[in-house]
């Protein structure tokens, strides 16, 4: 019908899982939801540098653990950890209770849909052509391996007095295949002539369930 479904939210509990992991009751369940939002939003307000992918927040009754998927996590450790440290102390205040950061960092930020998102947010903030950041984050992400990738930018792109969308696909993006390995990662660019929004979907393809893994397993055998 035409209904646009959010590729991480569509694929929870097959190929993708949930970002928060915890369990509470209904007369506390408000208070930790925000509490997740103001760690999330701090981390990429303060860390916007560190190249943050995705933040997973765990809880359990004596502890919080956020992990940071991140491209560049020595800024996020510091020196000695002693910046760590600071970002835990600020946490402890937020949650009032005891956090535990776990740093992991992403090797190839080209095959990252948010990282890649927010490369060319970067570039049309700093005026750059939009065609010409598409193309080459595009090609980038194919030449590291991907299956298919899919750019789109919406704004008043090179200055133009209307809004309008621009679309640049390569490769196999199946998105109602439940079974592909679809990243998905969304930026902003504010430029002189307003917020310019970037998405980015990337293929990583096709994930074989358990049968057909145990069924290759056994053609391998014979």
């Amino acid at each position: 019908m035409g209904q646009k479904v959010h590729p991480i939210s569509f694929r929870l509990g097959i190929t993708e899982s949930w970002r928060s992991r915890w369990y509470a009751r209904k007369r506390e369940f408000g208070r930790l939801v925000v509490e997740d939002k103001k760690i999330r939003d701090h981390l990429k307000a303060k860390y916007a540098f560190a190249g943050i992918a995705r933040i997973d927040v765990e809880r359990t009754r004596e502890e919080v653990r956020v992990t940071l998927h991140c491209a560049r996590p020595g800024v996020i450790i510091g020196r000695k950890g002693v910046e760590v440290e600071k970002l835990r102390a600020f946490l402890e205040g937020i949650v009032n209770s005891k956090v535990d950061i776990k740093i992991a960092e992403i090797s190839r930020p080209e095959l990252s849909a948010q990282l890649v998102a927010q490369g060319i947010s970067e570039q049309l903030s700093k005026r750059s052509s939009f065609r010409r950041a598409m193309r080459k984050s595009a090609e980038a992400t194919m030449d590291a391996g991907a299956k298919g990738v899919r750019i789109r930018l919406a704004g008043r792109l090179g200055g133009s007095d209307m809004s309008r969308r621009e679309k640049l696909s390569l490769g196999s993006l199946p998105l109602h295949t439940l079974r592909a390995k679809v990243d998905y990662g969304f930026a902003e660019a504010p430029t002189a002539y307003g917020h310019i929004g970037v998405k980015v979907w990337i293929n990583h393809g096709i994930e074989e369930t358990a049968e057909k893994q145990e069924e290759t397993s056994r053609a391998a055998n014979a």
